[in-house]
């Protein structure tokens, strides 16, 4: 039954981009799957916008780089007059990454990198994800991702040494960083924490998501290097394509470790590896949270940090999650201690920090 529902009902889809080999590459692609049918294309932002009011298409994918209407702005107009599941694709450059990261900021649910080789938009496993992805933006709850806007002037620039008291370990995938960016910059220095993110992203987008998170937060947030140590007031992002680990030093200073050892359920980096890591530091104060993603990575994670240190597990709610996997995963360990609207999350844990 599911399989004829998906033919008599498919995913209409608008896909935008400048460039007519894309547009006529993704169509051929999308329209090979059952589940999908491209309703139209447009050549940019401008002739996006006109054809979403008459095509009413389910998805949009949106090339970020584009003449008359760029991918930001015709994102931006989408979500404040049409709200709609975008997907946008952006290049691996410098501009690209940072474009991509602002627009998951303005509303995009997920993102596709463009292969430097654009021929290799055509294998077997880009075409793979770019079909799941599509069929995970058809379902999302749009009002988990209106923007929210961020106040910024509390930023503190003071840069602290100090080993750390409390490790905040966070991991998120699909609409992870949008829902960074609702808990890392409400996270208060003054209170001895660290703060470990794994986000599933390819390499390179994480720098400009720690960049960005950065220009919001009260804490420091970076990529995190190899072999650094975990100070208080941070929040360390593991790089995309590398496992993020900790270990403890003699002297009881938290070492970060990262590796490219294979990937973990598919995932490099992953929570489950972060947080496993974490587990067997000996290090006792934790607050671990599992936020909105595909999937079970970080459920192994924060069992083993539930009965090995006897964290305090938060995860969030299915109602604000993008992609209610990862939590509801997390829920099922019976590990988790508070399931919360993810504006919530940062109240829990400086509650959680300030009676423990």
């Amino acid at each position: 039954m599911s399989l004829n529902l998906k033919k008599n009902n498919p995913i209409k889809v608008l896909i935008v981009d400048d460039s007519a080999f894309m547009r006529k590459v993704l169509s051929d692609m999308l329209n090979s799957d059952k589940s999908i049918s491209v309703v139209g294309t447009a050549v940019d932002g401008r002739d996006a916008l006109e054809k979403i009011h008459h095509l009413y298409p389910d998805v949009v994918t949106l090339d970020v780089d584009m003449p008359v209407m760029d991918g930001i702005n015709c994102l931006k107009q989408i979500m404040q007059k049409i709200p709609k599941p975008v997907i946008m694709f952006g290049s691996e450059t410098e501009y690209g990454t940072e474009m991509t990261i602002r627009a998951l900021d303005e509303g995009a649910v997920d993102f596709v990198v463009k292969p430097k080789n654009i021929f290799d938009i055509k294998n077997e496993s880009k075409r793979n994800e770019i079909i799941e992805k599509i069929t995970i933006a058809k379902n999302i709850r749009l009002k988990s991702i209106q923007k929210k806007m961020i106040d910024n002037d509390k930023r503190v620039t003071a840069r602290s040494k100090k080993p750390v008291e409390n490790i905040i370990a966070i991991g998120s995938s699909t609409g992870g960083p949008k829902a960074l960016q609702t808990v890392i910059p409400y996270l208060p220095r003054d209170m001895s924490i660290a703060v470990l993110v794994v986000q599933h992203m390819p390499p390179g987008f994480t720098k400009s998501l720690a960049e960005r998170l950065d220009s919001k937060s009260d804490l420091i947030v970076k990529e995190a290097t190899h072999r650094e140590k975990v100070l208080e007031g941070y929040a360390y992002i593991a790089p995309g394509d590398s496992h993020m680990k900790v270990q403890s030093s003699a002297n009881g200073d938290i070492i970060i470790h990262l590796d490219k050892s294979p990937p973990v359920g598919g995932h490099r980096p992953s929570v489950d590896v972060m947080m496993t890591s974490l587990s067997e530091t000996g290090f006792e104060n934790i607050i671990g949270v599992i936020l909105t993603g595909m999937g079970a990575d970080g459920s192994a994670g924060i069992k083993k940090l539930k009965e090995v240190n006897k964290s305090f597990i938060i995860a969030q709610d299915e109602e604000t999650s993008v992609v209610y996997g990862m939590p509801k995963m997390a829920v099922q360990t019976g590990a988790v201690d508070k399931i919360v609207s993810l504006d919530k999350i940062p109240g829990e844990i400086i509650q959680y920090l300030g009676v423990r």
